[in-house]
């Protein structure tokens, strides 16, 4: 877990409200606060992705718990922002020198294949937000070449906020989107076997990781216990239909590019 040392301000976008933070490492951190006007389910929907996306090896950037302390907050006078208290609360690290992704520079992206785990992502868990903000695809000039980072997993879920009604129904539910930067991806730069790494990895992923994972989200957030176990649930439903999804996807892809089969 990271430690909060001080407060450098707002982020100034985002429905969140996201502040800015640099941590114990000396990094800087966009941090979704637990007090936040959508509730603290925004910070365990933020904690989801970034644990699956280090399994699935996706391109989002470093995450992790960031705790600010009573003391920080004492001498701070930005201790009024809403939402600031003592807590552990969710952190991801600051990408700076970023552009907003669009046609052209997508296409001089060195991870573009990246992408295919993405989406693969955002429809295992109904993310629709990243297909219609532009803001969360980002892509930076780096030594190799230009990078993509894809951002904000707050909209899991369909809109963010859930219970375990909406995870029962959203749990067998499969829709494919294909608009947008999606929708340029399927049809000009991805085939058919830049999912199938994305569909091994998250297919072995074990009931004992996926139940680690829910338990590892901080009772400050999600003090429930029947709605931790029907996130449990959702996910392994999830994991047994990615097979399914996947080919959903692929199968909007032109045939000039669906080389091989996700099975």
């Amino acid at each position: 877990m990271l430690v909060a040392v001080e407060y450098m301000g707002p982020m100034g976008v985002g429905v969140t409200t996201p502040q800015v933070f640099r941590a114990d490492n000396h990094k800087l951190y966009v941090v979704k606060l637990q007090k936040n006007r959508m509730g603290a389910k925004v910070l365990v929907n933020e904690w989801l992705a970034a644990r699956i996306g280090q399994m699935m090896e996706l391109c989002f950037p470093p995450s992790d718990l960031i705790m600010i302390s009573d003391r920080l907050l004492a001498g701070n006078k930005y201790r009024q922002v809403k939402g600031m208290a003592p807590g552990p609360h969710f952190a991801c690290q600051y990408i700076s020198s970023t552009r907003y992704v669009e046609r052209y520079s997508l296409s001089k992206a060195i991870n573009k294949e990246q992408m295919a785990g993405v989406i693969l992502f955002d429809h295992l868990f109904h993310n629709w937000d990243r297909i219609w903000n532009r803001k969360n695809l980002l892509i930076r000039r780096e030594k190799e070449g230009y990078r993509v980072y894809a951002i904000d997993n707050s909209h899991l879920f369909r809109r963010g906020v859930w219970n375990i009604e909406s995870l029962r129904t959203l749990a067998g539910e499969i829709k494919v989107n294909h608009r947008r930067a999606y929708g340029m991806l399927l049809k000009h730069f991805l085939s058919a076997r830049h999912f199938q790494p994305y569909v091994r990895k998250f297919e072995q992923i074990t009931d004992e990781e996926l139940a680690i994972l829910v338990d590892d989200i901080p009772w400050e957030w999600l003090p429930r216990e029947d709605e931790r176990e029907a996130l449990f649930l959702f996910l392994l439903t999830r994991r047994d239909m990615v097979k399914e999804i996947a080919s959903r996807l692929c199968s909007l892809i032109p045939d000039v590019h669906r080389r091989t089969d996700t099975d």
